[in-house]
């Protein structure tokens, strides 16, 4: 008999595909605000190096390096980093690892990557959004959010102060309240209910936009919502 998967630790907090440049960027932004990070790999040798690159960047941080299959069980709210062309993949590995309850962050973009100076373009997905295939994808009772498509791994990575928003995007407020709570910790970046989880077929969206301008301004820019009022918008 297998032993039982290990507690999920509200205060942990796992990367999925967490030795990317926005997984690892999230892993440093998370363990900076004091929460425990478990990082994920389908390599988890990789994962390890990753994890004590991140704790000689934020000494004293708690990260551990596991396999994305050991890593999706160490919290409740777990964010999945991959590329597009992973995501199928890295979700029917989990299938078996991931426990009703749960939610699931996708960051993941349907990007066709730029070739012979042609811009980076969005790929069709028959769901709609690589979001919605992640719902599908995942068991019963798990509950998918997307966000962060409009966050630069880099600024995360390098611990910048952010003033921009990210569009969190999914079917109940009360699972986006949490991501937003998680996201909310990150100094500068204000998260912003964007709407029901079809609404990151838009979202996605922006990231090559995004690219796009970032290129022509060799920088890192964001998005931010304008005239929202102040307060909770999420309870």
């Amino acid at each position: 008999m297998n032993p039982p998967p290990p507690a999920k630790d509200a205060s942990t907090v796992p990367i999925i595909g967490g030795t990317g440049a926005l997984g690892f960027g999230l892993s440093l932004a998370f363990a900076r605000a004091g929460l425990s990070v478990a990082i994920g790999s389908r390599d988890p040798e990789r994962a390890l190096e990753s994890a004590a690159r991140a704790v000689q960047e934020v000494p004293g941080a708690s990260v551990e390096g596991l396999s994305n299959e050991e890593a999706a069980n160490r919290g409740g709210v777990l964010f999945l980093a991959v590329p597009f062309r992973a995501q199928s993949e890295t979700l029917t590995n989990l299938r078996e690892h991931l426990s009703s309850g749960q939610i699931l962050v996708d960051c993941t973009v349907p990007l066709a990557a730029a070739v012979a100076g042609k811009a980076t373009r969005l790929l069709g997905v028959w769901q709609g959004s690589a979001a919605e295939q992640a719902q599908e994808m995942v068991p019963e009772g798990v509950t998918v959010v997307s966000a962060l498509h409009t966050v630069s791994a880099k600024s995360l990575t390098d611990g910048d102060e952010f003033d921009e928003d990210t569009l969190i995007c999914g079917d109940r407020k009360a699972d986006k309240a949490v991501v937003a709570e998680l996201i909310g910790l990150i100094p500068g970046l204000r998260p912003v209910n964007a709407g029901a989880l079809e609404t990151s077929r838009i979202t996605e969206s922006l990231t090559p936009l995004l690219i796009s301008i970032n290129g022509r301004y060799k920088t890192h820019s964001g998005i931010r919502v304008t005239g929202l009022p102040d307060g909770d918008h999420w309870s």
